[in-house]
């Protein structure tokens, strides 16, 4: 190829919290348009900011689990700057004392996200925290403003200038997601606003190090986009450094719908923020003693649970990736899997089974009526031949609408597997003595009847029949 991309990307992430960053109004999405404010995110004349320790201990968790360097002094600043979204007519941020400094996030790789691509370190300039800024809804002729998301706290992860690909930025976002979700800093929902990204990227010539000129992408709200964008804006550079034209610096956004990115402004140069010490927020030392303590409650992140789940519970690296897409659904197998002698089958079921009926119920895991628990025991009750896996799927439906136990519904509907010799022996006769025109062809070496018989007698069995015993019988008796 004879460009290399260079690719860098800023994510804002809402940490959740009850209330908003430096105020009480709750930090909660989907209120009447300008119902969760106060004078405080309003920017009333007069009023102080308070912190939000909690807001300040996740970003310190977010971090410890991109292998940051936690700043044992830090600071808030006032960085300036006139825009209807930003009440004050500046926003409290951070500058040249972030919380959290040189760490890395792993993509590619055994277990990683991005599992097919070579392992790799992205490195993170920095993490800082600052309060989110008011919600712009244009109309016809006009535009509002939302405050109720003014204030709320917002965490930045900048990344360095590692990635060359689309693939490699998708990976970093999905594995960045991921550990804000598992590290319970954020839901990272998209279509809330909780997650947003900005883009940086350059073309270079292969081979050479000095970087091009950046061009920053907005309003991408999916990673699907982001990958997207990064394509067409790669060929579009090439395009225009291959009919000799000079790249300047410029804000570009996504036009989803067109798939091609747009030009917003040009930028000769940087913004002057006129970035100050917030004079109303003392500064932050962190003791040692603090940072110990939180990095001991670190949770377990899907890349190290992966590698377990495939380790301890002999799961596929397939079936791991799709358990550990999400914390709860990862959380609910792990407590299914310790109940059970095959932990596989716990997967299979959650795979194929509940993912499928949660996804068309428009549930979540956490709202599901079958607990991790529960789920056990139908597989248990499979396991021990005490009803088979076709009468196990009619047992998991109403375990899924009616949250009943398994053996409570085996039990009053009858439903235990008929495993008596005798009495499946009989079935089989009586299904044999009903098609003499498929007994002539298996004798005559079609053996794919007798899945014919089989479904014969599982009929006349109500589903009950053992359905080993009666392939055994079968191949006897014909």
């Amino acid at each position: 190829m004879k460009y290399e991309a260079v690719i860098g990307l800023e994510v804002h992430t809402q940490v959740r919290t009850r209330s908003k960053m430096f105020c009480s109004c709750p930090n909660r999405f989907g209120a009447e348009p300008n119902t969760l404010v106060c004078p405080v995110c309003m920017g009333y004349p007069g009023v102080l900011p308070v912190p939000n320790r909690q807001a300040i201990r996740q970003t310190v968790v977010a971090g410890l689990l991109t292998n940051c360097q936690i700043a044992r002094f830090s600071k808030f600043d006032r960085k300036s700057y006139f825009y209807p979204d930003m009440p004050k007519n500046y926003q409290i941020s951070q500058y040249d004392l972030p919380f959290c400094e040189h760490g890395y996030v792993e993509i590619g790789g055994k277990g990683f996200s991005g599992a097919d691509l070579p392992a790799k370190k992205i490195g993170i300039t920095r993490i800082h925290l600052e309060e989110d800024v008011a919600k712009l809804n244009h109309f016809p002729g006009a535009s509002g403003v939302d405050y109720n998301r003014a204030g709320v706290p917002l965490m930045e992860t900048v990344s360095e200038p590692d990635m060359r690909t689309p693939d490699e930025a998708y990976a970093y976002l999905t594995a960045l997601k991921e550990i804000m979700q598992y590290g319970d800093i954020s839901d990272c929902d998209m279509e809330k606003g909780q997650m947003r990204c900005d883009v940086n990227i350059s073309l270079r010539e292969a081979g050479t190090e000095k970087f091009g000129t950046k061009i920053e992408i907005k309003n991408l709200n999916s990673f699907r986009a982001v990958h997207r964008a990064l394509e067409y804006e790669i060929w579009r550079q090439a395009e225009l450094l291959d009919a000799g034209k000079t790249l300047q610096q410029e804000t570009r956004g996504w036009n989803d719908d067109h798939g091609e990115t747009y030009l917003m402004r040009t930028k000769e140069q940087a913004h002057d923020y006129r970035y100050f010490p917030d004079p109303d927020l003392m500064p932050f030392v962190f003791p040692a003693e603090e940072i110990d303590a939180i990095r001991a409650q670190l949770p377990e992140l899907p890349a190290a649970m992966r590698e377990r789940f495939v380790r301890d519970y002999e799961l596929t690296s397939y079936d791991a990736e799709v358990l550990t897409q999400d914390r709860r659904t990862a959380a609910y197998f792990d407590r299914a899997a310790q109940l059970l002698k095959t932990p596989k089958l716990a997967a299979n079921w959650i795979t194929s089974e509940l993912l499928r009926e949660l996804s068309n119920a428009q549930q979540h895991i956490e709202t599901c009526r079958i607990a991790p628990e529960q789920l056990a025991a139908l597989i248990t009750l499979i396991e021990n031949k005490t009803i088979n896996g076709k009468i196990g799927k009619e047992v998991f439906a109403e375990m899924f609408a009616t949250g009943k136990d398994p053996k409570a519904i085996v039990d009053a509907k009858g439903l235990v597997q008929l495993s008596d010799a005798g009495a499946v022996a009989a079935l089989v006769d009586q299904a044999i003595a009903a098609n003499p025109a498929q007994v002539a062809q298996y004798q005559a070496g079609n053996p794919k009847v007798l899945q014919f018989f089989v479904g014969q007698v599982m009929k006349l069995s109500k589903g009950k029949a053992n359905p080993q015993l009666v392939v055994e019988l079968l191949q006897q008796k014909l």
